[in-house]
């Protein structure tokens, strides 16, 4: 049983590959699309990190970040 679940990975592994290394009509794969993206997607993440970061800061401070009206 192990060796067919072996298999089966191996077969859908290498689909995976084949499917993102494929090229289509323009000549570009998707391989080549996602690593095009990339850095756009790093400083998307990087801005959202500091958001986060940001905020829970905010939140640690005493009171909770929050102001209390007297």
């Amino acid at each position: 049983m192990g060796l067919l679940k072996f298999i089966a990975v191996g077969a859908a592994i290498g689909y995976g590959i084949n499917y993102l290394i494929k090229k289509d009509a323009s000549g570009r794969s998707m391989l080549d699309d996602i690593t095009d993206e990339a850095s756009v997607w790093a400083e998307k993440a990087k801005r959202f990190a500091e958001e986060k970061t940001e905020q829970v800061i905010t939140a640690a401070q005493p009171n909770g970040g929050y102001n209390e009206e007297k």
